[in-house]
């Protein structure tokens, strides 16, 4: 007999069984960090990205990633998500900006939303990236990471 949760008892991959865990309400946030120019931060603050609004188009990107986590994500259980939602706060940097994204991902369910969430701030972070790329490709997808979680079992987690 193995200790991984993910493996049957023949040593094969498995997803685990949630069906005797209590429903609870869910919360996970999820944050990620992309450097960028002050000529790409000045584009977009004067609508100059071709392609559009790269926060409206990350926002929807990373609602669709949220929804989609199951299917990229081999031992995620596909989730009924009541809530996905996100804020983004320029910072300057010493180069130029940061752009801190944050990703709110909720549910009532039996598993957690904690890999949604941060699949969601990453798919964001992604498609700003593909959405300004135009302008400076020397941008950088910085730290991905959860920043809190509530629900189930093991109750909160704070990020240190």
């Amino acid at each position: 007999m193995n200790n991984f949760t993910h493996w049957n008892e023949e040593g094969r991959p498995k997803m685990v069984d949630i069906s005797e865990k209590d429903i609870t309400q869910r919360t996970a946030i999820a944050r990620s960090t992309i450097t960028l120019s002050d000529e790409v931060y000045q584009a977009i603050q004067q609508g100059g990205i071709k392609k559009g609004d790269p926060l409206q188009v990350a926002q929807i990107a990373g609602i669709m990633g949220a929804k989609k986590t199951a299917d990229i994500i081999p031992m995620c259980h596909p989730i009924m998500l009541q809530g996905t939602d996100f804020q983004f706060e320029y910072t300057k940097a010493q180069d130029g900006y940061e752009l801190h994204i944050q990703a709110t991902v909720k549910c009532s369910g039996k598993t957690g939303v904690e890999m949604e969430a941060l699949t969601a701030a990453s798919i964001a972070a992604l498609t700003f990236y593909d959405m300004c790329k135009a302008v400076d490709k020397n941008m950088v997808i910085k730290e991905t990471y959860l920043l809190q979680k509530t629900g189930g079992k093991s109750g909160t987690f704070m990020h240190k």
